[in-house]
């Protein structure tokens, strides 16, 4: 299947479609200035973007259906058009918790539905409306997680018409396989969003998710993150890597647009974050061409199994994912 700027939807699992280039509105809400996330999802669609990423922990959903409402309305795109994803998050995995959160969520973006709804995390954390809830000393609360209840509760979801997919995030092998082999399952999860990039490229993990129809899904495709609360790892910058350049040079494109070219002939979704326009655009046109299986498997070797965003401030809780090997 040929990808193009116009038509790069691939297909889900559950007979559904997902572009495979994703619009990232992740921010710190003390940082980013208020309308910068409405500009940029807006201007995203502009450029061609019918995939936008958020999550309620990100607390900015209201710009994001305010963008999207707003294109709308211009005749530039119709809602069938536009595929959002949302997030669960952790402070909203008991079951009771699940179908109220989604309908805020719905309020915040005024939309009817959404097309992809997953669990940001396998780690339940105490619930209540504190997105990072702490005890007097500055220990994150966590809460006992049962991921199939919640999953229940997610598939109930789906029932009601209020999400077309369901998904997870962040989850292993063994927390993949807790969904997949529960019993009575009504929807098993159509991908799994994950970190990948040429310097961790998630072998083992790719191939478990596509020998079960799970498609895998990249956030931190260009191995950066300036959000420092998620991160310990560093490593020398992924864009500033001599085969990626060397590589850019010959095809007239960046080394993030090399990247982002390498995930996607692998199957893989990619969702860059970037609200400056210029970043934007180039982060898109990476349609006009191709990477030969050399060059794929030359890349290949630059992985060097170091996860940038290991959340090790939430290394004890019970189903933090990264204990394992994958």
């Amino acid at each position: 299947m040929e990808l193009t700027a116009g038509d790069h939807r691939i297909p889900l699992s559950d007979g559904n479609s997902i572009p495979i280039i994703g619009f990232g509105t992740y921010q710190d809400s003390k940082l980013t200035p208020k309308g910068s996330c409405r500009a940029g999802v807006k201007f995203a669609i502009d450029v061609g973007y019918r995939h936008i990423d958020g999550a309620y922990s990100s607390e900015n959903e209201d710009e994001v259906g305010e963008a999207i409402r707003e294109k709308i309305a211009e005749g530039w795109v119709k809602r069938e058009d536009i595929f959002y994803c949302g997030k669960l998050w952790g402070t909203d995995f008991d079951p009771k918790r699940v179908l109220p959160r989604l309908q805020k969520t719905l309020q915040d973006l005024q939309l009817d539905y959404v097309d992809l709804y997953i669990m940001e995390t396998p780690m339940a954390f105490k619930p209540g409306e504190e997105i990072f809830p702490t005890d007097e000393n500055g220990n994150r609360r966590v809460h006992k997680t049962n991921l199939c209840a919640t999953w229940e509760a997610l598939e109930a979801c789906k029932d009601a018409g209020l999400v077309k997919s369901l998904g997870v995030s962040h989850f292993n092998r063994r927390q993949l396989e807790l969904i997949l082999n529960k019993p009575r399952l009504k929807y098993k999860p159509v991908c799994n969003q994950v970190e990948c990039h040429p310097y961790f490229t998630q072998r083992k993990l790719l191939e478990f998710c596509q020998q079960h129809d799970i498609l895998m899904v990249a956030f931190t495709p260009l191995g950066i993150s300036k959000d420092r609360d998620w991160m310990s790892t560093y490593f020398q910058p992924l864009l500033e890597d001599e085969l990626l350049n060397s590589l850019g040079k010959k095809y007239k494109k960046t080394a993030a647009q090399v990247a982002l070219r390498f995930n996607i002939q692998r199957g893989i979704v990619v969702i860059p974050k970037s609200f400056d326009p210029k970043m934007i655009k180039e982060n898109f046109q990476i349609f006009d061409f191709s990477l030969t299986t050399e060059e794929m498997k030359t890349i290949e070797t630059l992985n060097r199994d170091v996860r940038l965003l290991d959340l090790l401030k939430w290394s004890g809780h019970p189903e933090y994912p990264f204990h394992e090997e994958y």
